[in-house]
């Protein structure tokens, strides 16, 4: 909060949706803020939001008309917080702040989505001149303003210096629930609960999981948009009927953010024509690459995370319009066989089932994919604390979490969530159902990319063996890879002589 010698506690630079939101969700938790941007039309926005916000009190957001201004105005060491694109204008701010002044203990925040590993660069890069430190933020324009779900990295100490601004903005939690405690009031924020941030680890492992997030968040619209065809195309409901169907669903097991507003949208009139908005919205989906770094991170490493990639393909594929449109007219479908109303009960039921345990795979494989990079970076990353943080105020928020964060909380270790007690008796349970939805979907040729890729991974790991033996006997046949046995100690390799007219079986 404000110090003694009348400077402010942060400054914002960047004063976009994300910028300006941060800028406002600080000063209503008491501190004092310097805020910049190249366009003095957004800093004036701020200051005249504030001004309505709290009207007849005491300003707490500075406008500033330069970088050098800005860090004249602050305390130190000095903390600012980038809100700019991820890329280029990171390193064109952080050389203007150099020219301005800035010193080497003084606190840099990248909250933008940046590449993990150009976080790791930026901190070599800038150390001696001033510490980079960096912070993903989740929750969007609103998560921003009323509190979002914080991750941040980077050196230790930074965080202590920005940790009491860091739990007061954040949002919180009920500790005993694990329920989101909400408040959408100006100046009236939630100061009660458990903060959704925690100290994540070394510099880029806060991008890092911010980045599986996105990952996860991929996945988990991607399951509920199959969902919804499948309720619409092969049931024949409208949108509002699956919007009623998402609603009750809400209020169980699959309780979460995203479910939440997909029965809002689903529900929407278009107030042009009067039909159901979302059959109004061209079907082509967008994205920002977080998605597609996480398919990649989940290759490069070797960690199956087939939903959350099939999730970005999904996406891939509904860009290719013109494409599906001549391919409609020219590929056939099948013969779907009638479903009556009892079945059609039985499918909304087994899709409920089917979601649940897809999601739990997806986020199987984010927290396993966490686990192996953080091996492999020699991070120490706590996922009972991850799961806690994403309780509220990011995309993905959900009751669901509670039990994930249970699961971690019992077990540590827990080498993939599928292991834990709750997790395995729950998916053994539902598998069935989970079945005649994918079953259903095929035979009624509605694409499930993903609710189909999550069955396969939990039949994969439920399979002792393998025909990857029948592929290591292959890639001996024609390169010459070898081969381990199942009755031999691992690591040792053997190869056969394939095009000997008396194969021979060599150790190697």
């Amino acid at each position: 909060m404000q110090n003694h010698s009348n400077l402010n506690d942060i400054g914002v630079i960047g004063l976009g949706v994300m910028g300006k939101n941060l800028a406002l969700n600080i000063a209503d938790n008491q501190y004092h803020v310097s805020a910049f941007d190249l366009d003095p039309v957004k800093v004036n926005g701020v200051i005249q939001q504030e001004k309505q916000e709290r009207a007849g009190l005491e300003p707490r957001i500075l406008g500033c008309a330069n970088l050098t201004e800005m860090l004249a105005s602050l305390t130190k060491p000095r903390i600012l917080v980038l809100s700019v694109p991820a890329g280029a204008p990171v390193d064109g701010v952080c050389s203007a702040l150099i020219s301005a002044g800035i010193e080497s203990d003084d606190i840099v925040i990248d909250t933008g989505n940046s590449l993990w590993t150009d976080t790791v660069e930026r901190e070599a890069r800038y150390k001696g001149q001033f510490v980079f430190f960096s912070s993903a933020v989740s929750g969007g324009e609103v998560g921003a303003r009323f509190g979002p779900s914080l991750m941040p990295s980077g050196d230790i100490d930074a965080w202590h210096h920005v940790a009491p601004i860091w739990k007061a903005i954040a949002a919180k939690v009920d500790s005993s629930t694990g329920l989101p405690i909400e408040r959408f009031e100006p100046g009236n924020p939630v100061t009660e609960g458990e903060p959704c941030t925690t100290y994540i680890g070394p510099a880029g492992s806060g991008h890092y999981v911010k980045m599986v997030h996105n990952g996860i968040e991929y996945a988990d619209m991607q399951l509920i948009c199959e969902a919804y065809q499948m309720l619409h195309d092969g049931l024949g409901m409208s949108a509002a009927e699956v919007g009623d169907v998402f609603k009750r669903w809400n209020k169980g097991s699959l309780n979460s953010y995203l479910m939440g507003i997909s029965a809002e949208v689903l529900k929407q009139a278009d107030p042009l024509t009067g039909k159901p908005l979302v059959e109004m919205i061209l079907d082509k989906a967008g994205q920002k690459g977080t998605g597609l770094w996480t398919a990649v991170s989940s290759l490069q490493i070797g960690c199956p995370a087939p939903t959350i990639a099939e999730a970005v393909y999904a996406r891939a594929v509904s860009t290719q319009k013109s494409l599906r449109l001549q391919l409609s007219q020219k590929l056939a479908g099948p013969n779907a066989p009638a479903i009556d109303e009892a079945q059609k009960a039985q499918l909304i039921e087994a899709l409920e089932s089917a979601l649940y345990c897809a999601k739990v795979c997806c986020y199987a494989q984010g927290f396993q994919l966490m686990a192996m990079t953080a091996h492999e970076q020699k991070w120490q990353l706590n996922f009972a604390e991850i799961a806690k943080i994403w309780r509220a105020g990011c995309i993905i928020r959900a009751t669901f979490l509670q039990s994930i964060t249970q699961s971690y909380e019992d077990n540590a270790e827990l080498s993939n969530l599928l292991m834990a007690d709750s997790f395995a008796s729950a998916l053994s349970e539902k598998q069935g159902l989970w079945r005649i939805a994918v079953a259903t979907a095929v035979m009624q040729g509605i694409p499930a990319p993903c609710i189909s890729s999550a069955l396969a991974y939990y039949d994969s790991y439920r399979c002792e063996t393998l025909p990857a033996n029948l592929l290591q006997g292959q890639r001996d046949f024609f390169g010459a890879h070898t081969f381990e046995r199942i009755d031999t100690p691992a690591g040792e390799k053997y190869h056969l002589d394939w095009s000997a007219k008396e194969r021979t079986l060599a150790k190697v």
